[in-house]
Parts: C-alpha cells; sequence; structure tokens
C-alpha cells in the first residue's frame, strides 16, 4: 500500500510527474485511498481479501486496484479532483464540502459509508465539564482547525449553543494537531493542548492513560444518536465511465461489512495484519466489539450534518434527503 502525503501529491504534480498513466483510467482499473485509524477497518477488510478483485470476477471483470494511504481530507479532494485518485475517504462535513463546491461541475458524491463511530471531545481541565466552560487558556486539538470533522462537528454544537453568528467562537482556540500527536500531549500534559477532540483509537488511549481526561461531549450527543463518521466519495465520471468496477467496488465494501459483524475476531486480526498496527490485539478487539461502533456502508444521520451546515452557510446547497448527495446504489440499503 502506497502512503502518500499533500506535500508528495503537490511535489509530483509540480514536476510533471502525474502522468497519463495516473490520470487515466478504464473499466477495470481503480485506485483507492484511505486515511488511517480503525475507523477504516471497512478498506482493510476489502484489500486483505481481495474482494474488489473477487466481486468484479462475477461481472467478468479482473480489475486491477491501486491502494494509498493519504492524511487529510484536503489532500484528498486535491487527488480526487486532479485525477490522480478514483475514490478517497474522508469525513461527512469535508465531503459534503466537495459536493457543494462540485455540484454542476465533477459532481462529487458519496459512494457509502465507513460506519457509524462517535468521536469525543476531551479534556484534562478539570473545570471544564460542557463547551460552555472552555476559556481562553484553553486549547483543542483537531486535524484541521476550523474544517475538518471534529472543529465541523464543534461549529455545530457552538452554534446550538451560543448563537448561529457565534459558531467559529471555538476556532480561535483550537490548534491544527495530527490524533497521535495530539493524544500524546493530552496525556502527558504540561503543554498548551488541554483539550483533543478525538476518534477511535485515541480517545479510548486517552481516558485509559491519563484519569484526569474526560470526556466532554460525543459527536453522537451534537447529531441526535450514532451518525456516520467516514464516508467514501467519487465523480460522477468515474462512477458513470465504469459501471461494473464500481458494481464491484461497491459489493466489495457490502461483503466487508457483513464479515466484520459476522467474526469481530477475524476483522480485528485483518486490521493489525495490514495496518501493521502496534496497538494491543484486546484494545482492537475492545473498539470493534463496542456497541457505539457500527461498522456499515449505511449511511446514518449525514443529513444532520447537511442541514446545520446549511444553516451556518458553510454549505450554498440545501440537501433535501441524503440522496442528492450520494450516489444511487446506495438507494437500495436505508439510509438517512
Amino acid at each position: 500500500m502506497k502512503t502518500l502525503t499533500r506535500k508528495t501529491f503537490a511535489l509530483l504534480g509540480g514536476l510533471g510527474l502525474l502522468t497519463a498513466s495516473w490520470t487515466a483510467h478504464a473499466e477495470g482499473q481503480i485506485r483507492v485511498a484511505q486515511q488511517f485509524g480503525i475507523s477504516y477497518l471497512i478498506l482493510d477488510v476489502v484489500h486483505d481479501q481481495k474482494l474488489i478483485e473477487k466481486h468484479g470476477k462475477a461481472h467478468g471483470l479482473d480489475i486491477k486496484v491501486e491502494w494509498t494511504q493519504i492524511s487529510g481530507a484536503t489532500a484528498m479532494n486535491e487527488a480526487l479532483l486532479s485525477g490522480s485518485l478514483d475514490i478517497v475517504s474522508a469525513g461527512v462535513p469535508p465531503m459534503l464540502a466537495l459536493w457543494d463546491r462540485t455540484k454542476g461541475k465533477q459532481n462529487v458524491k458519496a459512494v457509502a459509508a465507513l460506519g457509524s463511530l462517535p468521536n469525543y471531545l476531551l479534556s484534562s481541565n478539570p473545570n471544564v465539564k460542557t463547551i460552555k466552560d472552555f476559556g481562553d487558556k484553553d486549547r483543542i486539538a483537531v486535524p484541521a482547525a476550523g474544517t475538518s470533522f471534529q472543529s465541523r462537528v464543534l461549529q455545530i454544537e457552538t452554534a446550538k449553543v451560543f448563537g448561529k453568528d457565534n459558531y467559529k467562537r471555538f476556532d480561535t482556540i483550537s490548534v491544527s494537531l495530527a490524533h497521535p500527536d495530539a493524544t500524546a500531549a493530552l496525556v502527558a500534559g504540561g503543554s498548551e493542548i488541554n483539550a483533543h477532540f478525538s476518534s477511535a483509537p485515541f480517545y479510548y488511549q486517552a481516558l485509559e492513560a491519563n484519569k484526569n481526561v474526560h470526556k466532554v461531549l460525543s459527536s453522537y450527543d451534537v447529531l441526535g444518536g450514532p451518525a456516520t463518521f467516514n464516508v467514501l466519495y467519487t465523480t460522477q465520471k468515474f462512477h458513470d465511465e465504469n459501471p461494473k468496477t464500481y458494481k464491484a467496488f461497491y459489493a466489495a465494501l457490502d461483503e466487508a461489512a457483513k464479515l466484520i459483524k459476522a467474526d469481530k475476531a477475524k476483522a480485528a486480526e485483518i486490521f493489525i495484519r495490514v495496518q501493521k498496527s502496534k496497538l494491543a490485539p484486546e484494545l482492537v478487539r475492545k473498539i470493534i466489539e463496542d456497541p457505539e461502533n457500527s461498522y456499515t456502508i449505511q449511511p446514518q444521520r449525514s443529513q444532520a450534518y447537511a442541514d446545520e451546515l446549511y444553516k451556518l452557510g458553510v454549505l450554498k446547497n440545501r440537501a433535501a434527503s441524503w440522496k442528492d448527495y450520494f450516489f444511487p446504489e446506495a438507494y437500495a440499503q436505508p439510509g438517512s
């Protein structure tokens, strides 16, 4: 599996190395990118079990699959729009932002959900019980201040508590920091970082490692219950020009989700093997078996993001239904 960063893509583009072999694609080829972490477990299973290839053969097609890992939605979106990747993954808000931006042009839409998993806003400040308690001296670590999944969820909650005009209230005390670094800073203490809007496995680790670290808020609280965290998305062009490849990919995702539900122990082994993870097997099993975490390709409460971000003016286009920003193959399953 290739691991590329936003800087790498910029360098390749600047040198003219994103050649036709990268930008051109045809039926029977697919380039998929995922980010890091256990929330991408469905893709680890698809990769390990060669499910795209399996379902391609069922359609009479030998599919060549290229896997890449990239950190950050911005790099994902740039690679998708440049034609360097066919399918990318990120949180629901970054996907919606690209759907909104490309409507009537590249028409980017979601392929499938990757699961409903909460993110926890953690703090080591004993005086912080709710977001009302954050002050100017607090610092909240998020992957990308102002634009990441975590920042958008915090903005939605902030608007509810302090009013729409103040939805960016906590952007000023938010710090862009990768989850591993933010977790280390929060657990160790002694730095300016005393809060972290964290995804799995990091909030599990932080809560266990430091007794002063506590949960202030769950993304599920903000969205009214279990809600999709990450999604896969692509362009209308790829969807329309590669019908057999696309169907094989969607079928592979469906099979992977069913495998995880049926055999969580096997899913844990696959994650550790594919990601070469140093996490304790017991922790991996704990996360996969946690009833809060559901590895499903069915979107849950995704429209809650769309509705709230439209109200805040982050999105210019209003989605009447979740089907507005998902491709039709997803309609066969229940969604919201």
